[in-house]
C-alpha cells in the first residue's frame, strides 16, 4: 500500500535551504570541477541503487542534466555559466546532509529538494541545453554516417551559440521588469 504526502516549503524554509547551499558552496571551494562532478555522480549512483521514491528519482534525472551541461564538450558551456552550474552541484559534495542518506524513504529528500531549487534557478540554462541535445540528436539521426564530425560541425556550433544567447537573454529578462533578483537566488 502506498501513501502520498504533499508538503509546501515556506519562504523561511526555502531561505534555510539556500543558507545550507551557500555553506556547502563555501566548504567545497577547495574542490576542483572533477571532484564536484564525481560527488554528484556518486549521489546519483547511491539513489539508483536504493529503494527510494519516484519524486527523488525524477530529481536525479535533473541532476544528470546539470552534470551533462558541464561535461558535454559539444555544449561548450562558457566560463561564467559553467561556474553557476558547478556552484549548484557543490552541495552534493557536502558529506553532512540535512537528512542522512541512510534513512529509508527520506534519506535523499533534502538532495531532491536542492535539485528542485537549483533547477528552478537554472531553468533557462537547462532548457537551452535540452534543446541543444534534441537538435544534436535529430541532426545526428538525419545525417547518419556523416555525423562522425558532429561535434565540430559549423551548424552545431551556430545552434549552440544561438541557444547560449537565448539562455542569457531569458535569464536577464527573468530578473527585469521591477521584480529584481529572487531573495532565494543562488547567484
Amino acid at each position: 500500500m502506498s501513501m502520498e504526502i504533499t508538503f509546501e516549503l515556506s519562504d523561511s524554509d526555502l531561505e534555510y535551504f539556500w543558507e545550507v547551499m551557500l555553506k556547502a558552496r563555501k566548504k567545497s571551494g577547495e574542490l576542483n570541477e572533477t571532484e564536484i562532478i564525481a560527488n554528484a555522480r556518486k549521489l546519483q549512483s547511491e539513489v539508483w541503487h536504493s529503494d527510494t521514491s519516484d519524486f527523488i528519482r525524477e530529481r536525479m534525472n535533473r541532476l544528470e542534466t546539470l552534470i551533462g551541461m558541464v561535461v558535454d564538450q559539444g555544449w561548450g558551456l562558457e566560463k561564467d555559466d559553467r561556474a553557476r552550474v558547478l556552484e549548484a552541484l557543490a552541495y552534493f559534495s557536502e558529506p553532512e546532509d540535512l537528512i542522512p542518506d541512510n534513512i529509508p524513504g527520506l534519506g535523499f529528500l533534502d538532495d531532491a529538494i536542492m535539485i528542485e531549487m537549483v533547477s528552478r534557478e537554472l531553468k533557462h540554462e537547462i532548457q537551452a541545453y535540452r534543446d541543444f541535445c534534441v537538435f544534436r540528436a535529430a541532426e545526428s539521426s538525419r545525417l547518419g554516417d556523416q555525423a562522425m564530425e558532429l561535434e565540430r560541425s559549423d551548424w552545431l556550433e551556430e545552434r549552440r551559440q544561438q541557444l547560449h544567447s537565448r539562455m542569457r537573454n531569458r535569464r536577464r529578462r527573468g530578473r527585469g521588469g521591477g521584480k529584481g533578483k529572487s531573495p532565494f537566488s543562488l547567484f
